[in-house]
């Protein structure tokens, strides 16, 4: 498949799901784990309202979007805390893109389905990193079951590190499924391991004989993936895409606070319509933590006019 999101203007992403779905619909999620909604009823209902309202905005503006599945938890070590073996992790891998397959069926808007793969560790705090090899054999059984279903991409997202993010790459090449790496960033534009990002690109490159269809970066605010960005670098055009935090804090600051810091959804916009203007190879545009439909509808916005 050649993925449209390579060839459009405009691509958006949906926005934090979970962070929507804790401070907006009040709903409990321990360890951020939003895939045991699948399995219940008024879950599932949840979820659809929520992919129903990104898809309609891309309808409305006549634009793509890749919606993500609700399966950036669903890995061995995090499922296990919710009570889910391997088999059950599989068939919530399978729900959650029937679950965006139903929703594109609705919409005229052309809708990518990705298969969200999540680090194995924090997000945040990467203290244990794998090995190329380990990471390829733990992170196989999620992206195999994504393989089997009609998913168009696996994503990885907040990658903390390059090995991880090497064998991810690895377990989706034997799976034959295209895959986006997604890194994330601290405020001084490097990866929470202290890599710069431009090293962390060409290294799974070099390594992996450039097999990601993409990169993007994924909770941040833009103002801290500006710096890690150069133009002049060989490896600047293989970054398409940003799923932006709506908050300027740090990842120490966000893990601290009370209250969710929404920032402001037309700044936002601005500074990644700014970013575009810089780098026109950022197209797939989108939210991370704090960001709603209407951070998504402004960026779009920003676009349109």
């Amino acid at each position: 498949m050649t993925l449209p999101q390579l060839s459009a203007d405009l691509f958006l992403t949906d926005g934090g799901i979970e962070t929507t779905l804790v401070f907006d619909d009040g709903v409990d999620l321990p360890d951020f784990a939003a895939f045991p909604l699948l399995d219940d009823p008024d879950g599932r209902s949840l979820l659809t309202r929520y992919f129903d309202r990104y898809a309609g905005i891309a309808e409305r503006d006549g634009v793509g979007i890749v919606l993500e599945t609700v399966t950036w938890r669903a890995n061995p070590d995090w499922g296990a805390r919710s009570g889910y073996d391997l088999e059950r992790l599989a068939a919530v891998d399978r729900a959650a893109v029937d679950l965006l397959l139903d929703v594109r069926r609705r919409f005229a808007a052309t809708v990518v389905i990705s298969g969200c793969v999540g680090p194995r560790h924090d997000g945040y705090h990467p203290e244990t990193v794998m090995s190329r090899e380990e990471a390829r054999a733990y992170h196989a059984h999620q992206i195999s079951a994504f393989a089997d279903t009609n998913a168009d991409l696996v994503s990885a997202l907040t990658m903390t590190n390059v090995p991880e993010a090497t064998g991810i790459t690895d377990a989706a090449r034997e799976a034959e499924v295209p895959v986006v790496i997604s890194f994330t960033l601290e405020t001084d534009g490097r990866l929470p391991t202290g890599v710069p990002l431009g090293a962390a690109i060409e290294a799974v490159d070099r390594d992996t004989g450039g097999y990601p269809a993409y990169y993007m970066v994924n909770c941040v605010h833009p103002t801290h993936i500006a710096p890690a960005l150069d133009p002049a670098a060989p490896w600047i055009g293989r970054v398409r895409g940003i799923r932006a935090n709506a908050s300027k804090l740090s990842h120490a600051e966000l893990d601290e606070a009370e209250v969710l810091d929404r920032g402001d959804p037309g700044e936002l916009a601005a500074d990644c319509r700014s970013l575009n203007s810089r780098f026109p190879q950022l197209t797939v545009l989108g939210g991370c933590c704090g960001t709603d439909h209407r951070h998504i509808e402004a960026i779009s916005a920003a676009f349109s006019g």
